[in-house]
């Protein structure tokens, strides 16, 4: 069984927000709800100045907090390690939203459900990569199988000594290379 996971290279991502757009359409998401948030930090000092944009969504935690304050189970970790929310259970209680320390997490006001980043597990169902995956024009995320070293996303890992957002907050599946 696969285990999921994604790298993003934050020195080639460009902030053109297609990734975000993509993940819109694909999620039927009305303009003003979003799954990744866009963060910028500028490094260096003048003149030697660059601005880091960093696309943050949910990172799909090992042991995912947000799963284990659930009190009716709705969001849960599948077999092959994506974070899902289960509409039918969810009763917008916004537990999960708190323990979140990634604050990846939105509040559906048409459902009522608070909704998340799903790694479009129906594309990757299929053998597709997640839309933000696809549509990314400079090529800075890479999604794939963390358990297999022959994956791109194993060897772009090693490659670029890529690290999760926050290891001390544990064991995520979205590395970033910064």
């Amino acid at each position: 069984m696969a285990r999921y996971g994604m790298l993003m290279n934050t020195t080639k991502c460009v902030g053109c927000f297609a990734c975000r757009v993509s993940c819109q359409m694909q999620n039927e998401l009305p303009v003003k709800e979003s799954f990744i948030k866009f963060y910028e930090k500028e490094l260096g000092v003048f003149p030697n100045v660059k601005n880091e944009i960093i696309p943050v969504q949910c990172q799909h935690c090992e042991d995912a907090p947000c799963a284990s304050v659930c009190p009716t189970k709705a969001t849960y970790v599948t077999k092959d390690g994506i974070v899902l929310v289960d509409e039918e259970r969810c009763i917008g209680c916004k537990y999960c939203m708190v323990a979140c320390p990634y604050n990846a997490r939105i509040h559906s006001e048409e459902t009522g459900c608070v909704e998340k980043c799903r790694f479009c597990a129906e594309l990757v169902a299929e053998g597709k990569q997640p839309a933000c995956v696809s549509t990314c024009i400079s090529n800075a995320r890479i999604f794939g199988d963390l358990d297999d070293p022959n994956s791109d996303v194993s060897k772009a890992i090693i490659k670029y000594n890529a690290k999760p957002l926050r290891p001390d907050l544990g064991k995520a599946k979205i590395y970033y290379v910064r």
